[in-house]
């Protein structure tokens, strides 16, 4: 008797363990296949991703993704410290992208969506048949609204107690957006008495240069906007402020691109400057194809940009207006709409797989920040100028050139007589320039040059002697 009940004491172990074992969530490589964001049956037709992700009344808030829209059975989803996901009654299935956290009303924005500090959600009806792509700090009352953008450039005002909303321009107008030109808004965000705002169109006209739709622009609240520049640019982001009233302070980054390279812009004290960083694939050359990268504050003061397949440790402060300390981490495919720090744990959302391969669906990749040390070492390309037409004595934007191994410049002109080109570099990153060489390229001709191994400095730029049309492409692996 005694041993009956002994083997069955054993027994009922075993199959307490087998039940605990088949009760935990299956996990690979920091994937769980139980948390991916789908539309059940034929739901959705185009697109099926991960727009934004929010740590907030103690779990993970994440909003999907569809294009145009389209689809349903996806919406808003709670993920929990056990590693299980539900979906929350108050889903909307959209075109969503954009996350905030408001302090001062201790609550939590993300799609069209208002969560306060207890986990209990309210809607903004009026938006949530928008696609929306950003949720930025009010310039005149941040105790009590927030700005909407939507992608098709409506910009929204919204009171975050009432919900109540009110439009306040459709930035096609203000911004003089070419007749023909698919608008394509993305970023926005607030930072020294600016509303800074960013539009991606890119397509075979901006690449041949027969169209200029991009737009980074910026509004001080009262006067017209002001635009920035006419390239496409997909983010804009910084430390947030939160102290009431604040207008100045916090550097604000933007990144875009043009078809010689990355464009890296920094608003620092008003004052705007500008740099050129690789891009490590082509995949991403069209206003669809770059969403969403991004730039958030994933540890506590430490910054991470996704640009063009290159993640990048960016610096939390500038100063003196010289930007130094962006350092390439790694090279990837994985298109990522957000990221954040939960449970200790980095979380990368994703936007994977659309119609073309069959049911629409994406996941998260739950891991820590310094495992993408170990993803595909950086390597990347660009240039500073690509049949550009330059002045004797012009300088060319400052290239990144630290974190890569193997380097080598390609120049080239189309001058009737010999032209040198001139490189300096800024190896302190304080805007200190230094000659590094300077080299003859003869009539109509071209020249590589090849840097030592080992050779690191911050910036590199480039100049010429006489007045022509200019190639220099910088190649880095």
């Amino acid at each position: 008797m005694k041993n009956d009940v002994r083997v069955c004491c054993v027994f009922l172990m075993a199959l307490s363990a087998v039940t605990a074992h088949a009760e935990q969530p299956v996990s690979v490589k920091g994937v769980f296949p139980g948390m991916t964001v789908y539309a059940p049956g034929a739901g959705s037709d185009s697109e099926t991703g991960i727009g934004a992700m929010i740590p907030w009344a103690d779990r993970l808030w994440a909003v999907g993704y569809v294009a145009h829209i389209k689809g349903s059975g996806i919406g808003l989803y709670e993920i929990h410290d056990n590693m299980t996901m539900t979906k929350h009654p108050a889903s909307v299935t959209g075109t969503f992208a954009n996350r905030l956290i408001h302090w001062e009303s201790k609550q939590a924005i993300i799609g069209p969506h208002v969560i306060d500090a207890n986990g209990l959600v309210r809607t903004f009806e009026t938006l949530s048949r928008h696609r929306l792509t950003a949720t930025a700090r009010h310039l005149e009352d941040p105790v009590n609204k927030v700005y909407f953008l939507t992608m098709e450039g409506l910009l929204y005002e919204a009171n975050v107690h009432t919900l109540e909303t009110r439009r306040l321009f459709n930035l096609n107008d203000e911004l003089d957006i070419p007749a023909g030109a698919q608008p394509h808004y993305k970023g926005a965000h607030m930072a020294q008495g600016f509303l800074v705002v960013a539009n991606n169109t890119y397509e075979e006209p901006e690449y041949l240069g027969t169209r200029h739709a991009g737009r980074l622009a910026q509004w001080n609240g009262k006067d017209a906007w002001e635009i920035v520049e006419r390239n496409p640019f997909i983010e804009v982001s910084g430390k947030q402020n939160t102290r009431t009233g604040a207008r100045y302070g916090n550097t604000l980054f933007a990144v875009g691109w043009d078809d010689c390279s990355v464009i890296f812009r920094v608003l620092h004290n008003t004052t705007w400057t500008r740099y050129r960083l690789p891009q490590g694939s082509h995949s991403w050359d069209h206003t669809w194809n770059t969403e969403w990268m991004r730039i958030r504050e994933v540890q506590t003061e430490r910054y991470l940009m996704d640009a063009f397949g290159l993640f990048y440790e960016l610096p939390p402060l500038v100063y003196g207006g010289d930007i130094w300390g962006i350092k390439p981490i790694c090279y990837h495919l994985r298109i990522c709409p957000d990221m954040v720090s939960w449970r200790g744990m980095l979380v990368l959302a994703g936007d994977q797989t659309d119609n073309a391969v069959g049911q629409p669906q994406s996941g998260f990749w739950f891991g820590h920040i310094d495992e993408l040390h170990s993803w595909g070492k950086p390597t990347g390309w660009g240039a500073v100028w690509k049949n550009t037409p330059v002045q004797a004595g012009q300088y060319s934007d400052p290239f990144l050139m630290t974190g890569f191994d193997k380097k080598v410049v390609h120049l080239a002109h189309d001058s009737a007589g010999d032209v040198r080109f001139t490189l300096e570099v800024d190896f302190l990153g304080n805007g200190q320039w230094q000659t590094y060489d300077t080299i003859l390229v003869p009539a109509q001709g071209y020249r590589p040059h090849v840097f030592p191994d080992g050779f690191s400095v911050h910036w590199i730029r480039v100049k010429t002697d006489q007045a022509c049309s200019a190639t220099a492409q910088f190649i880095y692996n």
